[in-house]
């Protein structure tokens, strides 16, 4: 592993990224009367795309927006200009990351347009959109923001057009509540154009997400999970190796699942919300492999889950498989609108590592060339629905984890450790209790989801009754 190349710099990143963010600026005051320094900050858009096939078009949405004469066509012009910078960026930080591990990509799909959407629906986001972008996040209002409520419940009955939809819904719960956007003293300038840029290319013909393009049989040997939760929902996502039934080269895959919650529920509390619809939990949590036959599967490498399709197989140590087999993985390729920095995430293992700091504040420092290489390990991402712990990762010897870049520099999310306990090697993992737990500290989370569940059922069925 060579982890000094994580830490040079990357040629013309800082440039674009430059670009990158001159534009979100734009979009602080809005381009309904756009200012001198808003000009400049398109005209900087415009340059970084000189090259490419989107020059043209791009130029010329710069000229409009700066007159403030822009239409929608322009907004997604320069919705297009932003994303396929910010895909550069990935592509470029991508093969760095793969290099450092020494690990190989797998070959790109040819990109295959979806189904064509509801044209009437996506007309009337893409018209919210612009209206967002021509007001700035200094406009927005309450009434504004609004504007997105019956458009995304005319889009969610839509299985084809539920990936914006809840983009959407998402997006203008976060508006809502920074309303009025005058009096805001700190805007995300990067979230919220990364959400508006992807919004409006979504609206577009064709711009689904990905679809399967094949089956997948083999041996599934589960690595870590990595758990996102909010305040109504949450999303597990297992990263696995994958062994083919028929003798090819092996692969990293992903198996997601997504669930609404109630925000009373929270820690160890999720997972009873997510098991029942993804037994990869289970088997994760109990430490054993899967037998899979015929899972749906995108170019990506996203199994669509289907318990019919998967059986418990024979254990299987995480540690054992990171050792064993996941430097012969492949890594997956990216869909050409999911190509951004922050989808960077590679299953790597680390051993031999010094750890400095305490606390939230951990890194690890391994050997490099010349000398030794620092990496930030991203605490942050390590979930309270497991036993896996700061302090856990600051007494550990290896490290099962997901290689990330961000805010300038690659990080490590922790998904397991080992540490020495009274003289014995022990490994931890933040999935550990995701097949259910006789922890004291697990089980106390079961237990209190387990009743709040139970009272928020018999509440809605009360209502229902009346």
């Amino acid at each position: 592993m060579r982890v000094d190349l994580l830490t040079e710099p990357v040629d013309g990143l800082a440039e674009l990224l430059a670009a990158v963010a001159a534009f979100d600026q734009v979009l602080v005051t809005g381009l309904l009367r756009p200012h001198p320094a808003q000009a400049a900050g398109l005209a900087e858009l415009a340059d970084a795309v000189a090259g490419s096939p989107l020059a043209g078009r791009v130029a010329e949405a710069a000229e409009k927006a700066a007159a403030g004469a822009a239409g929608e066509e322009h907004f997604v012009a320069l919705a297009a200009a932003r994303t396929a910078l910010l895909g550069a960026a990935h592509d470029a930080l991508a093969a760095r990351a793969a290099e450092a591990v020494g690990r190989t990509v797998g070959p790109a799909p040819d990109f295959s347009p979806g189904e064509p959407q509801a044209a009437n629906l996506s007309a009337a986001a893409r018209s919210w959109l612009c209206e967002l972008g021509r007001a700035g996040w200094q406009g927005i209002d309450h009434e504004l923001v609004s504007g997105a409520a019956q458009i995304v419940s005319a889009m969610l009955p839509d299985p084809g057009l539920r990936r914006l939809a809840v983009l959407l819904d998402g997006f203008a719960a976060e508006l809502a509540a920074s309303c009025p956007g005058a009096t805001l003293e700190h805007i995300p300038l990067r979230r919220w154009a990364d959400l508006w840029s992807r919004a409006l290319l979504l609206t577009q013909p064709g711009a689904g997400g990905p679809a399967p393009t094949g089956s997948a049989a083999g041996r599934l040997l589960p690595l870590g999970v990595d758990l996102q939760e909010h305040a109504t929902a949450a999303q597990a996502q297992v990263h696995a190796v994958l062994e083919p039934a028929d003798g090819s080269p092996s692969r990293l895959v992903r198996a997601s699942v997504a669930v609404p919650k109630p925000d009373t529920v929270v820690g160890a509390g999720v997972w009873q919300l997510l098991r029942p619809h993804l037994s990869l939990l289970a088997a994760l949590g109990e430490g054993r492999s899967m037998e899979i036959t015929d899972l749906p599967i995108t170019d990506e490498g996203d199994l669509i889950w289907n318990d019919a399709q998967a059986r418990a197989g024979e254990s299987a140590d995480p540690f054992a498989t990171a050792r064993v087999a996941l430097a012969a993985a492949q890594l997956p390729t990216t869909a050409p609108l999911d190509r951004h920095p922050v989808r960077i995430a590679i299953p790597l293992l680390l051993e031999g590592y010094r750890t400095e700091g305490d606390g939230d504040a951990v890194a690890f420092t391994l050997a490099g060339a010349p000398g030794w290489v620092r990496i930030a390990v991203d605490t942050d991402r390590i979930p309270s629905a497991g036993p896996l712990t700061p302090a856990a990762v600051a007494a550990s010897t290896a490290c099962i984890g997901l290689l990330r870049w961000d805010a300038g520099e690659f990080t490590v999310q922790p998904l397991a450790v080992e540490t020495t306990v009274r003289k014995k090697t022990v490994a931890v993992h933040s999935g550990a209790w995701a097949g259910g737990t006789t922890d004291k500290l697990g089980a106390k989370g079961e237990k209190a989801a387990t009743e709040a569940v139970a009272v928020l059922r018999e509440r809605a069925g009360r209502l229902l009754r009346k």
